[in-house]
């Protein structure tokens, strides 16, 4: 256990910074601990099963039991095969390649509907115009916009009494 790693990684995440000396460290190694224990539990409990498993199949083998598997009857020897062999999977018959096919249009179709009745039924209403918004300026607009800013400037240079009668026909509609 790195603690200066895991002390940027609570940082990196959390943003807060812990000490070394902090005792979520503590926690932190009971957690180890308690993890490696669990894990050597169930690596043992697997090497049993693995076990138990291996030995049935030798004893089914050396007892020359036959299994129904798929539609031939065949000795538990042909079953079990030795380590390392690797049997070719077979792939799936024409019944089932037709049914795939089948279903796989199935989808498609239904996918299709799905999407036609959506265009038919759920029309998206039109933007309204308000909130239609130029990309740019045209330049009327660009050229009052300069002039309105002047014309602030200039009525800010304007004695009050002129200042309140401008401000006051620019409240009338």
């Amino acid at each position: 256990m790195d603690q200066q790693k895991l002390r940027m990684l609570v940082f990196e995440k959390t943003g807060v910074k812990i000490d070394i000396d902090d005792p979520i460290f503590a926690l932190v190694a009971l957690n180890e601990a308690v993890l490696a224990e669990a894990v050597e539990r169930h690596v043992a409990l697997l090497d049993d099963a693995t076990a138990d498993l291996a030995e049935q199949a030798q004893l089914l083998q050396d007892s020359g039991s036959s299994c129904r598997y798929g539609a031939a009857e065949r000795p538990v020897a042909a079953l079990v095969r030795p380590a390392g062999a690797v049997d070719a999977v077979p792939g799936p018959s024409q019944q089932e390649k037709r049914a795939m096919a089948i279903a796989a249009g199935a989808a498609v179709l239904c996918a299709l509907l799905v999407l036609v009745g959506q265009a038919l039924f759920f029309k998206m209403p039109p933007v309204p115009a308000s909130t239609v918004i130029a990309k740019e300026l045209t330049p009327e607009q660009a050229a009052a916009i300069r002039d309105g800013e002047k014309m602030a400037k200039i009525v800010q240079k304007l004695d009050q009494k002129t200042r309140n009668a401008i401000q006051a026909e620019m409240q009338k509609p």
